[in-house]
């Protein structure tokens, strides 16, 4: 049975909060998605959904009335107006919307094989950066991506957006330091998978399609601004560049990272890895 919401109570402050304010997403562990096919990739992912967030007043497309009937989470009948308030700018206000619990930050989220392919996102300031990259980690067959230092959140909308889907099938784990990141490689080196840190610079010693990625690599990507921090290049056992022709000095950070990411997809088919 859905409870109707028709004013700014309680439940409708938490949820609007969960658009802007990273600090209230993290302390009641919970994130705001819309869309057909981000929620859709959710529900079949297995992602714990909380909330259903519906206009009570609208006539529901099979889809919407589909996931009502089948998903277990609360069921909130909202006003049209409030449920516009929380659709996202720019957007036509939004049929149905999924609260979802956000996953812990945890490294063994991220399954590390013999064909492991991982990327490292330094101090992104751009959450649409960091979507774009994890469309790119699913597309190019990534196992998940790391987010480290002070930087732009996973579970921003922006971020969500931009990833359309694929934040629910590639894993995208936040850690503080590269301390937590070169512990974790130590304990799968110790399990017998040696995986390499590839740092991409445009002043790296080797070209990236003179580069082996066809063995276990974790690419590291730096910050839109500054590029890899001191900390993540000593850390780096290769360093490799992008050719580049024309009067850009550099790329895009979620851009390279798909170049690099294509190069490496590219090799492991060619080498029957893929």
């Amino acid at each position: 049975m859905a409870r109707k919401i028709t004013s700014r109570n309680a439940h409708f402050q938490q949820w609007q909060a969960l658009l802007t304010n990273r600090t209230k997403r993290q302390r009641q562990r919970e994130f705001l998605v819309q869309g057909v096919r981000p929620i859709t990739i959710a529900v079949e992912q297995g992602w714990p959904i909380r909330a259903l967030l519906y206009d009570g007043d609208r006539t529901m497309s099979q889809w919407a009335q589909g996931l009502l009937h089948r998903v277990p989470a609360e069921r909130f009948a909202l006003s049209g107006e409030l449920l516009a308030e929380l659709s996202e700018k720019n957007e036509s206000t939004a049929e149905l919307i999924a609260v979802l619990e956000l996953p812990a930050d945890d490294l063994h989220r991220i399954g590390v094989g013999e064909g492991f392919l991982g990327v490292l996102f330094d101090r992104p300031t751009s959450p649409g950066n960091i979507g774009s990259l994890l469309r790119s980690a699913d597309a190019f067959g990534a196992d998940g991506l790391i987010v480290t230092g002070h930087a732009a959140d996973v579970y921003d909308p922006k971020s969500v957006r931009a990833s359309t889907g694929s934040l629910f099938t590639v894993p995208a784990v936040r850690v503080p330091s590269p301390r937590d990141v070169t512990a974790w490689l130590v304990e799968q080196r110790a399990a017998g998978t040696p995986v390499p840190i590839v740092g991409t610079d445009e002043h790296g010693d080797t070209d990236i399609a003179d580069f082996d990625l066809t063995g276990p690599v974790l690419l590291l990507v730096g910050n839109e601004t500054a590029g890899l921090s001191a900390s993540w290049r000593e850390l780096c056992d290769h360093v490799v560049h992008i050719p580049m022709r024309g009067s850009a000095s550099s790329l895009n950070a979620a851009n390279a990272a798909t170049t690099v990411l294509y190069e490496a997809f590219r090799q492991r088919n060619r080498s029957g890895r893929g």
